[in-house]
């Protein structure tokens, strides 16, 4: 929107009645769309002539309000927006808003004023960083701050930013809402999902949450109440969790009155069986008999070493599903006896989530047009035409981890070219040197617009020649971030091969 208003806006009239529409103008996005880590601000001569010259004739149409740091600065203090009730404050650092909202008495009186009833806050991710008591206390200051608020989305606005808060260090504070009514957050253990559901927020109608760490609860925490003003729950975790049988399910069978109910889980089982439809629904879903929707993607693998346990065929949890009379679901088993692994993976469809985990060789093939990141791991090689089939089927993937360390066994590569148009990070780094070719080599699949490449040093050089095979040096060249574990020095070679790095 940014450019469209510096652009166009005053280049001639019709331009101008198409612009300024109050329709379009209503949802006023001031910020540039920041990809993963990148700390883009408006270029301060477009915002002068946007503040000067545009926002004087649009400021009483705007409803929906986003700013960064550098745009929230210039716009706040000048301009009054009289029928703003959603405001979205992106790409902050965590120390920096918190600063803004004890200090910037026109940010905090425009949250005080209880004009703003929706509010969303997007925090800069950094890689490999722990839980921060900041965050904790930025949002224990936003709720006490926004009286009025009834919809709040922390730290959730971007998918791939999903910086976890601890909450049971707010429990002596006045961390309290009898207004929200929707919640989206990202927490660090099951616990802080207790403590938001134990009634400090006793209007919550809608959470959507996604928890670092499922494991054992406090035996302080009561799992027992029920939730009848819970409408909509959302619970993701992509780590595996051994606490679905004794803390997932005794949660979810108190939302007595939930309509809508979205499950994102990897579950670990020892002397037990798959999760198939006949279990989900005697399990969870008789207790919820005002449900209309559900919503999910869970992998199961199953560790039975001391029992013997007859585990269900794929068509078997088919047959579990018709049974009951869900919707259309997918699934599939990986067993690998030898290895004493049993895998197996049920959706629903179409599939509606973002990432896709654990994709094994027993994949069974689907359309997966909203899944942007996917990690695969087998201890079977992954061969050329599976990768053939998944360029296909998440025709708009971005990420790809991969974790194998077997080498391919059909190294005859189809004569076929793999494309993947939208893949800007890969992982080899738990890979064999078998899939560094595999996809840096440019005659076997084309990566036109990868930018990040995690990969061991020894497949590096090992593919590349030492920096000196042109197969790959194309791909290399493109190149702006390179992720490598272990100490290596940088050659003539190396610096020629990676000229963006």
């Amino acid at each position: 929107m940014i450019d469209v208003l510096y652009s166009l806006v005053d280049a001639n009239e019709r331009f101008d009645r198409l612009i300024l529409d109050p329709f379009y103008i209503q949802d006023l996005d001031m910020s540039i769309k920041p990809m993963s880590n990148d700390n883009s601000s408006i270029d301060n001569q477009i915002l002068d002539r946007i503040c000067e010259k545009i926002l004087p004739r649009i400021y009483h149409q705007v409803e929906k309000l986003t700013v960064e740091l550098h745009s929230m600065k210039r716009i706040l203090p000048t301009i009054n927006f009289p029928q703003l009730y959603s405001l979205s404050l992106v790409n902050f650092e965590e120390e920096i808003l918190l600063q803004c909202l004890t200090d910037d008495s026109i940010l905090r009186n425009l949250l005080l004023t209880q004009q703003i009833t929706h509010l969303n806050i997007d925090i800069q991710d950094e890689e490999s960083r722990e839980t921060s008591e900041i965050l904790s206390n930025l949002f224990a200051l936003i709720v006490s701050l926004c009286k009025r608020l009834i919809n709040l989305n922390f730290c959730q606005v971007l998918p791939e930013r999903t910086l976890p808060m601890c909450v049971d260090n707010l429990l002596s504070t006045n961390c309290i809402s009898s207004n929200l009514t929707e919640l989206k957050i990202n927490v660090t253990t099951f616990d802080d999902c207790l403590y938001l559901l134990d009634g400090r927020f006793d209007c919550l109608s809608t959470l959507i949450i996604y928890v670092f760490d499922i494991s054992f609860t406090s035996s302080n925490m009561d799992n027992t109440k029920k939730l009848p003003k819970l409408k909509c729950f959302s619970l993701t975790s992509i780590t595996y969790t051994l606490v679905y049988d004794s803390c997932i399910i005794p949660l979810l069978r108190r939302m007595i009155n939930l309509e809508e109910l979205i499950l994102y889980l990897s579950l670990i089982r020892y002397n037990s069986t798959y999760v198939d439809g006949i279990q989900l629904f005697d399990q969870i879903l008789i207790y919820m008999p005002q449900l209309n929707r559900f919503t999910f993607s869970i992998n199961t693998w199953v560790q039975n070493e001391n029992t013997i346990i007859d585990l269900s065929s794929n068509e078997d949890i088919q047959q579990s599903f018709i049974e009951k009379g869900y919707g259309p679901v997918a699934s599939y088993v990986h067993t690998i006896p030898m290895k004493a692994i049993n895998k197996a993976h049920i959706y629903s469809l179409p599939y509606q989530f973002e990432n896709f985990l654990h994709l094994n060789n027993s994949f069974q093939g689907g359309i997966f047009t909203k899944v942007r990141y996917l990690m695969m791991n087998d201890t079977e090689p992954f061969e050329h035409q599976l990768f053939q089939r998944i360029s296909q089927d998440f025709s708009f993937l971005k990420c790809l981890i991969i974790f194998n360390e077997q080498p391919q066994k059909n190294k005859q590569h189809s004569s076929t070219l793999i494309i993947f148009p939208h893949l800007i990070y890969l992982n080899l780094s738990s890979a064999h040197v078998d899939y560094a070719e595999q996809f840096l080599v440019e005659k076997n699949t084309h990566l036109p617009h990868l930018l990040t490449l995690h990969i061991k040093y020894e497949s590096l050089l090992m593919i590349t020649n030492n920096f000196t095979n042109n197969a790959t040096r194309l791909k290399c060249s493109k190149l702006k971030s390179l992720n490598i574990s272990e100490p290596f020095v940088r050659s003539e070679n190396f610096h020629q091969y990676f000229p963006l790095l």
